[in-house]
């Protein structure tokens, strides 16, 4: 069974596979909701190495674009991320 796209979860997005969570990311708006802080990336053990981080990382990424608001990478992935991929440079806070 394959996971399925992210969904818009609270401040943040989830990835279910049978309707159960396998992956989740989270963030805090901060300044006003200017900037959004991920504090949060997970992904279930049995579901890591499937891009499912990547993919809810981009779906806030693609989010905060259209809101205009910057990222506060704080969580690990998504620091590790924002130093890899030059093409998040424009929204980092």
């Amino acid at each position: 069974m394959a996971a399925t796209e992210p969904e818009k979860s609270g401040n943040g997005y989830v990835i279910r596979e049978g309707g159960e969570p396998i992956g989740e990311i989270t963030y805090a708006p901060s300044d006003g909701g200017k900037v959004w802080i991920v504090d949060h990336t997970y992904v279930s053990p049995s579901h890591r190495g499937q891009n499912l981080a990547s993919s809810l990382l981009q779906a806030v990424v693609d989010e905060a674009r259209r809101e205009g608001v910057k990222i506060e990478p704080a969580c690990s992935y998504a620091a590790a991320q924002f130093k890899r991929r030059k093409d998040y440079a424009d929204l980092l806070a």
